[in-house]
C-alpha cells in the first residue's frame, strides 16, 4: 500500500505473460527495433501485461455480474445509465475504439444494481470487438438475464483504425443501436433517445 492508501492489484496469468512477452520481443525486432536497447528492455513484458488487461473481459461472466445484484421491485418505468465510457480493441487491427454507451431497460418485476450495467458493458468491451457485435451482446445479455419489458443500447465511438490509418478521418464517430420489446415502439424509443441527448440540470 502506498502513502495515499491505494493498493494496486493486478492479476495476470504468468504462463501467458511469458509467451506474450516473447512474441512481442520478436515483433519489436521484426519492426527494425533493437529489443535489447535500454528503453525497450521491459517493453515486451509491459505490453504483455497491457494486452491481458485490455482483454480481461474474456475471464468475466456478464450474466453472473447481473445476477449478483438482482432484486424484486414493482417498478416499470425506464431505467437509463448513459455515457458509460468504453475502451475496446477493434478485432481487425487491434487498435483502440473509444466512446460511450447508453443503456436502458424497463423492469418487469426485477431491477439490477445500477453499477452492474457499466460492468456488463466493460466485460464485453474488454474483448476484441466490432462495435455492432458489442451493441448486440450488451442488449442480449440484459434481455436474457433480467427478462425486462425492453432493452435499448446506443454506442457512439471513434475508431483509431480510421483515424490513424486507412481513410485517416480524425473526427468521424460511428453510432450503433439495438432495441428489444417496448423500445421497438416509436414513442418509447424516442423518449430514450431524447433523454440520452439532453443534459439534466
Amino acid at each position: 500500500m502506498n502513502d495515499n492508501g491505494y493498493t494496486k492489484i493486478e492479476r495476470y496469468n504468468p504462463e501467458t505473460l511469458e509467451k506474450l512477452a516473447y512474441h512481442y520481443k520478436e515483433i519489436l525486432d521484426l519492426l527494425g527495433e533493437d529489443s535489447s536497447r535500454e528503453g525497450l528492455l521491459d517493453t515486451p513484458m509491459r505490453v504483455a501485461k497491457a494486452m491481458q488487461f485490455f482483454t480481461h473481459g474474456y475471464d468475466e461472466d456478464p450474466v453472473q455480474i447481473l445476477r449478483s445484484a438482482t432484486f424484486h421491485e414493482d417498478y416499470k418505468q425506464m431505467v437509463i445509465v448513459k455515457e458509460i465510457e468504453i475502451y475496446s480493441l477493434c478485432e481487425h487491427h487491434m487498435v483502440p475504439m473509444v466512446g460511450k454507451a447508453h443503456v436502458a431497460y424497463i423492469p418487469n418485476g426485477k431491477i439490477v444494481g445500477i453499477s452492474k450495467i457499466p460492468r456488463v458493458v466493460e466485460c464485453f468491451a474488454r474483448r476484441l470487438q466490432v462495435q455492432e457485435r458489442l451493441t448486440k451482446q450488451i442488449k442480449e445479455c440484459i434481455q436474457d438475464t433480467l427478462n425486462p419489458l425492453g432493452v435499448a443500447v446506443v454506442i457512439e465511438a471513434q475508431h483509431l483504425c480510421m483515424s490513424m490509418r486507412g481513410v485517416q478521418k480524425q473526427n468521424s464517430v460511428t453510432t450503433t443501436s439495438d432495441f428489444t420489446g417496448a423500445f421497438l415502439r416509436k414513442e418509447t424509443r424516442e423518449e430514450f433517445l431524447h433523454l440520452i441527448s439532453v443534459k439534466l440540470s
